[in-house]
């Protein structure tokens, strides 16, 4: 096992281990200020996983725990790593522009709500929080970074863009937490991550938590832990044990409508309505909007604003529905959620778990609803394989009026449209403004011509232009890009092309003169150059 520092951890008071259980918070021997915090919020018993986790975790032993969502895996690294830091003598300070706690989430949503539990644990300590994510304005950030920061909370996209500004470094990080770790080490995030592993100092704890751990993810999961406590108070993607699932098979123009049906039962309260992508949670809304029910959407197209102001308004009551991308899924705790709706299956079977883990939390009861058309049946028996669990069927509700067949297939297509609409390639949730993880703005994504491969989305750089601007084209046949005529050339008549086998002729005016003389080195008038276009075949 990775040696302790030797000094901090004579000065940390450990707890008993001849303590088989742990009934009480009081039992773990946490500082006195946490203690009284926690008293405050109203903590008296801990959960299984905060039982078996906070004690090793306290002793500075890496650790990787697994338990179901809802259970309070965010208190069970939050808690530990207070003690620690409370209980040095002498107390340390934070390096200018560094941190001591290095906390690593995937949504912008999840990071938020990490931080104000690590505020409302240590709010009688004297140390520092601060989170930091893509969407807002990122000068502000730099500037509370500016003095170090004990506690520090952010997505990986917005800290590789401080590092690669050199508004903070990770010199001095001493305890490493990865919360949803399966999809933090998965794919998309796996290159940000090992960039910035790299950067960590050798010595340190780390904390790796989830509700679901993949074989393949936990392999990668061994890279980074030495020694790790595995912590696994029930098994592998295990969905909450109150969480009453249910299957509604029903096409994809029928959708909607059942929607609708279900949601205007007045006994639901408040309703988490997940879907596959970020234009169908807006087609959703607008299809609730029609049937006379209010309702917000919050996905990665959403500015950091709205998103907080959808949260705000559904934690307040104020907006009963809330129609998500997996963005939602993550972590975040909104209490009271009576209902999740699977308007779409996810085609990720551990997504499941995360989605319908938003109910039924701290002890309640919850519904979760499933919509499943004949192409979903595979998502289905996959999600029935990974839980261990057949989901039983629901038959149609009462006073269900189906669509026509024309509303049915207007359905459909849009369906079918949003499904092929091209998105960014790897994105994940709160990985900020379309970049793929690990990717800084302005880097090319797409193939040498700059135009995006295919279902991959489209780099800033290279953005539709606007009315204003002149257009750049693609070197086919003087098009521009959105298929009209070039600025400043003429259209070819159809038909009036150079007769076939002419070749063209050499070191005169091109047959046409009224085009543009091409300016020296190949650029077009708006700069960008083109000079590969001159020696391309015609």
């Amino acid at each position: 096992m990775r040696a302790v520092r030797c000094a901090r951890l004579a000065a940390i008071p450990l707890p008993n281990p001849k303590k088989n259980t742990v009934t009480q918070f009081t039992d773990f021997g946490l500082a006195a200020p946490i203690l009284k915090a926690l008293a405050q919020a109203g903590y008296v018993t801990p959960t299984p996983i905060q039982a078996q986790a906070i004690p090793p975790a306290m002793q500075g032993k890496d650790l990787c725990g697994i338990a179901q969502t809802g259970t309070g895996k965010t208190a069970s690294f939050a808690l530990p790593i207070l003690h620690r830091l409370a209980s040095e003598a002498p107390a340390k300070h934070a390096p200018r522009r560094g941190c001591r706690v290095l906390v690593l989430a995937p949504t912008r949503e999840l990071a938020s709500q990490i931080a104000d539990s690590f505020k409302e644990y240590g709010q009688f300590l004297k140390l520092t929080t601060t989170v930091v994510f893509g969407g807002v304005t990122i000068g502000r950030q730099e500037r509370a970074l500016a003095n170090g920061v004990d506690v520090l909370v952010a997505t990986p996209g917005r800290l590789l863009d401080l590092i690669d500004r050199r508004s903070l470094t990770l010199d001095g990080v001493e305890y490493l937490v990865l919360d949803e770790a399966d999809q933090m080490l998965d794919l998309g995030f796996i290159h940000a991550l090992k960039r910035i592993v790299k950067l960590l100092p050798a010595q340190r704890q780390s904390l790796f938590f989830s509700a679901t751990m993949p074989k393949n993810i936990a392999g990668l999961a061994d890279q980074y832990l030495k020694n790790p406590v595995q912590v696994a108070v029930t098994p592998v993607a295990t969905t909450a044990e109150r969480v009453d699932q249910k299957v509604v098979f029903v096409p994809t123009g029928s959708k909607q409508a059942l929607l609708g049906t279900i949601l205007r039962d007045a006994s639901i309260d408040r309703v988490l309505v997940f879907t596959r992508t970020k234009h169908g949670a807006d087609r959703v809304v607008r299809g609730l909007e029609r049937d006379g029910i209010g309702s917000a959407a919050i996905h990665g197209n959403k500015s950091q604003p709205q998103r907080e102001r959808a949260l705000a308004a559904f934690r307040a009551g104020t907006c009963r529905v809330l129609v998500a991308t997996d963005i939602a899924a993550r972590g975040i705790d909104v209490e009271g959620v009576s209902h999740v709706v699977n308007f779409d299956l996810p085609n990720v079977p551990e997504a499941y778990v995360h989605r319908i883990g938003r109910t039924a939390r701290a002890g309640a009861d919850g519904l979760a609803i499933s919509f499943c058309n004949d192409e979903e049946r595979a998502y289905l028996r996959d999600i029935e394989r990974l839980t261990r669990q057949k989901v039983p069927v629901m038959a149609i509700p009462e006073g269900f009026v189906p669509p026509s067949r024309e509303e049915a297939a207007q359905a459909v297509a849009e369906a079918e449209r949003d499904r092929r609409q091209p998105g960014p390639r790897g994105q994940r949730p709160g990985g900020g403004r379309g970049q793929q993880p690990g990717q800084r703005q302005g880097q090319p994504g797409g193939n040498r011509q700059g135009q995006p491969r295919h279902g991959a989305g489209r780099p800033q750089e290279h953005r539709e232009p606007r009315a204003h601007e002149p257009r750049a084209h693609d070197g086919r046949g003087g098009q521009d890009v959105r298929g009209g005529p070039q600025e400043g050339r003429q259209a070819r008549p159809q038909g009036q092309g150079r007769p076939q086998g002419q070749p063209r002729p050499q070191g005169g005016p091109r047959p046409d003169g009224n085009r543009q003389q091409r300016p020296a080195g190949g650029g077009n008038r708006d700069g960008r150059a083109i000079g590969w276009l001159d020696r391309a075949p015609r």
